[in-house]
């Protein structure tokens, strides 16, 4: 598939160095390694995370942009200390990228029904036209990221995943 940005065009490798990358990893695959899950599962996600960052470009978003304004779109109303906890992220991390989503308008922090003191992240109509469009984008990440994996497989891999981290 061709580069969706120019920025992403321009830092396309050409044709020869592709060749030479792709050589290399097959040197590699029979490496111990490359048999540890901890390498794959990191690997799979990089690739995956630039792939959907290159998409979500012209959007103005990254994928931990995304996935703040999709928790905030998912009707879980998470709080933003929550919202670190589930997505790994330091509570500094969060409160910026809140102020960020804040400032274009896509959510709004609410006072917590639960706790006064605490602060929910709600989607404003914006927030959920742009989380429609970025999510399309995400999903055609995964595609092209999973292309190698038929349905069965892909199924699978989400249940051993979600296995891991739930």
């Amino acid at each position: 598939m061709p580069p969706s940005t120019p920025a992403a065009a321009a830092s396309a490798p050409s044709p020869a160095k592709q060749a030479r990358s792709e050589e290399s990893e097959e040197r590699f695959q029979d490496s111990a390694l490359a048999r540890e899950v901890a390498f794959l599962t990191a690997r799979a996600r990089g690739r995956g995370n630039a792939l959907a960052n290159q998409l979500l470009a012209d959007l103005d978003l990254k994928v931990r942009h995304f996935s703040v304004l999709a928790m905030a779109c998912s009707g879980t109303n998470p709080s933003q200390r929550e919202l670190g906890g589930f997505l790994d992220l330091d509570p500094s991390q969060v409160v910026a990228l809140v102020d960020i989503l804040e400032d274009r308008g896509a959510i709004r922090r609410e006072p917590d029904p639960r706790d006064r003191r605490s602060k929910i992240l709600v989607a404003t109509e914006a927030g959920h036209e742009l989380y429609a469009q970025a999510a399309q984008r995400t999903r055609e990440a995964e595609e092209q990221t999973l292309q190698a994996l038929g349905p069965a497989e892909r199924d699978q891999l989400r249940v051993l995943l979600a296995k891991i981290v739930f």
